[in-house]
Parts: structure tokens; sequence; C-alpha cells
């Protein structure tokens, strides 16, 4: 039996390193210090006297108020006694003027959507409301729409497919959306860019055809059948084809000259200057050259043949001939589209588009002096009293404003049946514009604000009618009051080194063509203030702005 030895024994003993470097060496007494506190503190340790800081508030919603807030105590609001009354929306007002006075209105005091169009249980797909109203949005701004009536497009779909707290923005080139569900969730915001921008009114007027059935209670239109149309709206051709709007620039061009007291063979010849150079600027666009240079090269063969006429004495009008060329290349549409985003408050939209108007009449400018100045040189008798005089012809007159507003809205790629009434409205503005600038002899600036403005009377009467855009019936029919002279004459006498004079022109040329854009915009504003549905008077007073203050 082994013998029983004491656990210590058996243990190994530890080496030098492992004592520790504070252990008290055998045999030396320690000196002795102060007593120490029973209880070891740390250096973080609240000293005595000093109150804890009381625990933070616990996370909660960033509307929620803060504890320190009393109702009682609060600062007197400023609701009046009566509170604020409550806005009603008359459905029998076209869903322009009523998606137009929601986006006016405050967030605050915009009315519960109340959806048209039926939803799943789970309720509307959002991000595919939201892409939906941005393509429709997209297609109305590269038509030429003007920002307002692109946000009431956007905002009236999201309303019917239930999405309330909507924001839509719309600038020059970039459209966004944003959606909030409740003001305690994230917002979700999608944008889409508008890089390309063609002149389809056919198209126009079918995209707001989709807006409207989208926007009525007789329509179910589901996401897919929506997308469905969208798709059916983008491959759609054009009415006219390409050799159809060469010679609708050619009838412009003749139209014009006619207007200016031309004859058959200045028609004839204007047609020709207009065509070629509508062939020139198509051949351009090909290359991908930008639409400055289009218009500069688009100017160059009505001044040309103007000037070729001139030189061959052959007792034709060469002033009619190249003016009438400038009436078929004045870009009266984004003119328009310009003033009208200024006066409805999209400054950032407006700027831009003015921008581009100026671009448009400086390659115009620059296309046609480049010609005068040489035929100067060689000799050309340019008159320019015989651009200011003017000729009563009164029969042969309305019938070229006839068929100037014929063919501009041809060159539109208007629908067929928009041509007819475009074409009285076109007549009935040239008579007007006669009246008082010719027969009375009254302001030319008045005379075209006075019938550009009844031109957008009628045509938002229309538009109202068939709950559509008002451009298909506006744009074309303001084509006999184009400021075409104005600028010729301004060109002119830079040509001959009178450049007071002609910077004076073209001043004017920049007043009349702001006087049709504003005249066209009124119209459309007089029409929508007077004329409303019944029960809608509240959309007027809830569509009040902040006077400066």
């Amino acid at each position: 039996m082994a013998p029983e030895t004491d656990g210590s024994e058996d243990r190994k003993p530890q080496s030098d390193e492992a004592h520790s470097a504070f252990t008290p060496v055998p045999g030396v007494e320690q000196p002795s210090g102060p007593e120490e506190d029973p209880q070891t503190t740390s250096e973080f340790a609240l000293p005595e006297g000093l109150a804890p800081e009381a625990p933070p508030e616990p996370e909660g919603s960033a509307f929620a108020p803060p504890s320190t807030y009393s109702a009682k105590e609060s600062p007197p609001a400023f609701t009046p006694a009566q509170g604020f009354p409550a806005i009603r929306l008359s459905k029998d007002a076209p869903w322009q003027d009523r998606m137009r006075t929601m986006l006016r209105m405050p967030v605050s005091e915009r009315p519960v959507p109340e959806p048209v169009q039926k939803q799943d249980e789970a309720g509307p797909a959002v991000p595919r409301v939201l892409d939906l109203t941005l393509r429709i949005g997209e297609l109305l701004l590269a038509g030429g729409e003007g920002a307002e009536d692109v946000e009431a497009a956007m905002f009236a779909i999201c309303r019917s497919y239930g999405l309330d707290r909507c924001e839509p923005t719309v600038t020059f080139t970039l459209l966004s959306i944003t959606h909030q569900p409740s003001l305690v969730d994230d917002p979700v915001t999608a944008n889409r860019t508008v890089r390309r921008r063609g002149t389809d009114y056919n198209r126009l007027s079918a995209v707001y055809t989709l807006v409207a059935d989208i926007n009525s209670d007789d329509y179910e239109v589901s996401l897919e059948e929506a997308y469905r149309r969208l798709a059916e709206i983008r491959r759609n051709r054009h009415p006219y084809p390409g050799w159809v709007l060469t010679v609708a620039a050619g009838g412009l061009a003749g139209a014009a000259s006619m207007l200016l007291g031309g004859d058959l063979a200045v028609f004839l010849i204007a047609a020709a200057g207009a065509m070629l150079g509508d062939r020139l600027a198509w051949f351009c666009a090909g290359r991908g050259l930008p639409e400055f240079y289009q218009f500069a090269v688009a100017a160059v063969p009505p001044a040309a043949l103007g000037v070729t006429v001139s030189l061959l004495h052959a007792g034709l009008q060469p002033n009619a001939v190249i003016t009438g060329g400038l009436f078929a290349l004045i870009p009266g549409r984004a003119l328009v589209a310009a003033v009208q985003d200024g006066l409805t408050g999209f400054y950032i939209t407006a700027s831009a588009r003015l921008l581009e108007v100026g671009y448009f009449f400086v390659a115009i400018v620059v296309g046609v002096l480049s010609v005068l100045y040489g035929g100067v040189q060689l000799g050309a008798k340019l008159n320019p009293e015989g651009v200011v005089n003017a000729v009563e012809r009164p029969v042969i007159q309305i019938l070229a404003a006839v068929l100037l507003s014929v063919t501009f809205a041809v060159l539109l790629q208007q629908e067929r049946s928009t041509v007819l009434f475009v074409a009285l409205n076109g007549a009935a503005a040239w008579v007007i514009y006669a009246a008082i600038a010719v027969t009375a002899g009254g302001s030319t600036v008045m005379a075209t604000a006075v019938a550009a403005g009844l031109v957008g009377l009628f045509g938002q009467l229309m538009a109202r009618y068939e709950h559509t855009s008002s451009l298909p019936y506006v744009t074309a029919a303001i084509g006999p009051l184009l400021p075409g002279s104005a600028t010729y004459l301004g060109v002119l006498n830079i040509a001959q080194n009178n450049m007071d004079a002609g910077f004076t022109s073209l001043a004017r040329a920049a007043a009349l063509a702001l006087a049709i854009a504003i005249g066209v915009n009124l119209g459309g504003e007089m029409a929508r203030l007077f004329i409303s549905a019944p029960g809608s008077a509240a959309l007027r007073r809830a569509a009040k702005r902040t006077r400066g203050f």
C-alpha cells in the first residue's frame, strides 16, 4: 500500500516569472502608509454631493411633441375663430381644373383622395404607380406641355390610384415625384430625365385621353391596361409622312409671303426656299448636329433666294420671300410654353425655355445675316421700307391666314379632326389683328395681344369641351401673328450697318412674341376664371397665392 503524501509536496513549484512584481520580499518590512478605504472606487465614480443626470427620453416619432411641451402654455395659434372652411372639389369641373386647384392649395388643406380605380386588398402598388406617372409626365413635357399642366396630370394619376401625400416636381429636363404614406413613414421618391423632345400633338392628345380615362369613374383602367395603352401611344406613328411635312413647310412660307403682299410667283419662290431649308435641316438632324445649327442652316435657302430675286431685278418682292421663310422657323410653340411657365410660377423651367427660344432666334439671325451680308456686297437692293408698309387685301390675306394655320397644324402633327377649328381660329386671329393694326391704325403690339388672347380663349373653350390639351387648338392658330417681319427688318438693318435700327426692330420682334404668349395665356385664364362648373366657386378661392407677404 502506497504511503500517503501531502498534495502540496506533489505540486510543481512556481517559477520566478510567475511571481508578481509587487509581491513583498520575505524578510523586508513594508513601510506603513495611510489607511486605505475599505472599498476600492473607480476614478470615474460620481463624487459625493453631485446628483446624477436624468435618463434620456425614449426614442419616438420625430413629429411627437417633446415632454416639456404644455398645451396650456403654448403660444396662440393663427387659426381663425370660425376655423378653416373645408374645400370641396366639384366633380363636374374638368380634371385639369380640379388637379390644378389641389396643387395650388397647402398640403394640410387638401382633401383626402377618393380613388376612382379599383385596387387589390393589399393596396396600390406604389412603385408601379409612380413609374406610370413619370412615364406619362415625360410624354407630356416632351410634347411641349406647360409645367403646371404636367404636374396636374401626374397628380391626377396618383390620386386616381389611391396615393395620398404625393408631390410632383417638373423642371425643364427632370421629373420627380415623392409619395409619403404617413407622417411617420419614410418617403418614396422616383425621377425621370427627359432627353428627347418632339412635336407630335397627335400623341399629346392620346396621352390626355388616357389620363382622362384614368381619372374618370366611367372607365376601369388597371395598371396593366394603362401600361398597355401607353406602349401603344409610344409605338404610334406620326399621322403625316416626311414629304407631307416638307410640303407643309413650303406652304406655310408661301402663305406668309402672301400676307405681306406677295403674288403667286413670290408664293412659289418662298415655298421652294422653305422646302429646301427643311430638307437641309433634316439632313443635319440625321448627322446628329444640335438644333442651333439646324435652324441656322434652314434659314439660309430662303435668304439666298430672296437675294437672288433682288439681283435679277425681276420686279418681285425679295423682302416677302425672305420673311415668308422666317415664319416657318420662328419657335412659337416653345415661346408660348415658356411664358406660360413663367406666369404660373415655374420660373426655372420658364428661364430654360426662354433661353432655348433665344438660341433659336440667334441661329435664325446668324443664318439670314450670313447671306444678307453677301447680298449687300453684291449690290442687292433690299429696301426696309417695303417690310413696314402694310398691304390691304382682305380676301387674299384671310385665305393666306387659313392656309398658314393649316400647314402649321400639319407640321405639329395634329389630328385631322382639329385642323378645321385651327383654320377658323387662325383666320379670326388675322381679321382681328388687321382690323386693329391696319384698318384702325392702332398699335401692332396691342393688336397682336388682343388677337392672341381671343385665340387662347377659343382654344381653351374647345379643349374643355373635348377634355384634352389646348395646345392643338392654339399653337397653329397663332401662326399668322408671328413676328417674322420685325425679325427680318432687324436683321436687314444690321446687315446694312444700321445697328440702332436693327436692334430696335429685334426688340420689337421680342415684344410681339411676348404679346402673343401673354395673350394666349390670358385667354386661357379667362376661360377658367369665368366659365366654371356649377358648385365650383371654391376652386378659385383655393387657387389664391401669396401676394408678396
